[in-house]
């Protein structure tokens, strides 16, 4: 017989992904999932058809719940709000919709809906649940769950068209981003950048950064040229170490120095495979899934 402790680490995973999709932050996630467990290890089992069902209406409506108590806080946030990053690792077997979907510049747009159409169009579009399935998960009817998901599709298609990016040009554009910055190569980074590039900093107010988006390509390649000329957080140019890695599913750089993580950065390419957003995550309290170097292979 399987037991309780089994069946929750056979969905946990699962229940991370789901809860990371709704809240935006791991550490927010992690303790929707811990949330979870207790009432599934407090629950009476016999009475549960279906295990994976129940965990994921457990987590789904933690999630939801909490997103609520936060939102306060989100809109009173110093400056910009950026999801927390996170280091993944995919393979080409990956499905693309379960990769976009856990992309810093999909969960902006996430941002955007009320935690009812998020996590419906978490579990819908990213998961597959059906509308019975997901209306068993947050108390509506069916007619309201697919009212939900089709306000939810139309709000995130119109922020956010789907695009069917190279992974290899996805990486040859961040790497060339990277050396033109550091190098201060100001040619390059206006060839990279889209004209309306706009730059989003998250500094939380605890490090400094931009309070207001960057836009335009000349006044984003004129910041990253003069970051590049100057200490940060105490830390020479020289002194960095920057490594390429896997972000969100998508190829994102860390900045080290004075042995800690600084700071990430991932870019958003468009249908030309100029970079189109950029997000500059620097706020301590949203670097530590980073720091303990946590790889989440399953998203």
């Amino acid at each position: 017989m399987t037991s309780p402790e089994q069946v929750y680490a056979e969905y946990r995973n699962l229940l991370f992904s789901v809860a990371y999709r709704i809240l935006g932050t791991a550490a927010d996630a992690e303790d929707a999932v811990q949330d979870s467990w207790l009432k599934w290890s407090g629950a009476d089992r016999s009475q549960v058809a279906d295990p994976k069902a129940y965990l994921v209406r457990i987590v789904t409506n933690t999630a939801m719940d909490r997103l609520r108590s936060i939102r306060s806080r989100r809109e009173a946030y110093v400056g910009p709000w950026l999801p927390e990053p996170i280091l993944t690792s995919t393979d080409s077997t990956d499905p693309a919709v379960a990769s976009e979907s856990v992309s810093i510049a999909m969960l902006v747009v996430l941002e955007t809906l009320s935690p009812l159409e998020r996590a419906v169009f978490v579990l819908k579009e990213v998961f597959g649940f059906s509308s019975a399935e997901i209306a068993e998960a947050v108390d509506r009817s069916e007619d309201a769950v697919r009212q939900t998901a089709h306000r939810a599709r139309k709000h995130v298609q119109a922020r956010r068209p789907r695009l069917h990016i190279d992974p290899a040009r996805q990486r040859e554009t961040t790497r060339r981003f990277l050396a033109a910055a550091a190098g201060g190569d100001l040619n390059t980074l206006l060839e990279l950048l889209a004209p309306e590039v706009a730059l989003w900093t998250d500094g939380g107010g605890k490090v400094r950064q931009a309070m207001r988006p960057v836009l335009g390509a000349e006044r984003v390649a004129a910041w990253f040229a003069g970051v590049a000329a100057r200490p940060y957080q105490g830390v020479e140019p020289s002194d960095m170490s920057v490594e390429l890695v896997e972000l969100n599913a998508t190829p994102g750089i860390v900045f080290t120095g004075g042995g800690r993580v600084i700071a990430t950065l991932t870019l958003d390419l468009d249908a030309d495979g100029r970079i189109a957003a950029i997000h500059n995550v620097a706020n301590p309290d949203k670097l530590h899934a980073v720091s303990t170097r946590t790889v989440r292979r399953q998203l």
